[in-house]
C-alpha cells in the first residue's frame, strides 16, 4: 500500500470538490491517502509520502503566491516522488484551452516552477456568481463578457467534466 498526498490550493471551492474525488478515487485503488489544504501541508513532512498530488486553482489570471512558495521550496522532494499536478480554471471551458499543452495558465506555470510534474492536468472550474462578493462578482462577468462565457449573475455554472477528473485520478494512483 502506498501513502499519498494530495495538496489543494483553492479559491472558492471546486479545487477542493476535485481533490476530494481524486482521494476516493486513490483510496479505490487501495492507497492510503490524505488530503490537505495548502496551508495545512506546511506542518507535514513530504518524505513520509510515496505520491505526491497538487491542485490549484487560478484567479484573475494567476495561480495564489503561497503555491510557488511552497512547490518552490520542496521542489527537489517533489521531483524525487511520483507525482501530478493540475490547475482549475474557467479558461479550460474552451475546448482549444483545456489541455495542458494548451491552457496558458499551466504554460505560464511550467515557466515559473522549479518542480517539473510528472503528470499534468487541466480542469474546466466552476462559475457560482450568487456566492461571489460584488467586487468579484463585476470583474468575473466582464471578463466572461470579454470571453463570451455566462453572465448572468444569478445563475451557477459548472464545467468541471467529472469523468475527466475520475480518468486523471486513476492513471495516478496506478503511477
Amino acid at each position: 500500500m502506498s501513502k499519498t498526498l494530495i495538496i489543494y490550493s483553492t479559491t472558492d471551492g471546486q479545487t477542493h470538490a476535485i481533490c476530494t474525488l481524486m482521494k476516493q478515487v486513490n483510496q479505490a485503488s487501495d492507497n492510503d491517502t490524505k488530503l490537505v489544504s495548502l496551508e495545512e501541508a506546511q506542518e507535514l513532512n513530504l518524505a513520509d509520502f510515496d505520491k505526491i498530488m497538487i491542485g490549484a486553482s487560478i484567479r484573475y489570471g494567476k495561480h495564489k503566491p503561497e503555491l510557488y512558495q511552497y512547490i518552490n521550496r520542496h521542489h527537489t522532494i517533489l521531483n524525487a516522488k511520483k507525482n501530478s499536478f493540475f490547475n482549475v480554471n474557467l479558461v479550460a471551458r474552451k475546448p482549444e484551452k483545456n489541455t495542458p499543452e494548451t491552457n496558458p495558465y499551466m504554460k505560464k506555470f511550467l515557466e515559473l516552477s522549479l518542480w517539473k510534474p510528472q503528470q499534468l492536468g487541466v480542469f474546466a472550474g466552476k462559475l457560482d456568481y450568487p456566492k461571489y462578493r460584488f467586487l468579484d462578482k463585476s470583474m468575473i462577468r466582464f471578463i466572461m463578457w470579454m470571453t463570451k462565457g455566462p453572465t448572468d449573475t444569478s445563475g451557477t455554472f459548472e464545467f468541471t467534466d467529472w469523468q475527466q477528473v475520475e480518468e486523471f485520478g486513476k492513471a495516478f494512483s496506478e503511477r
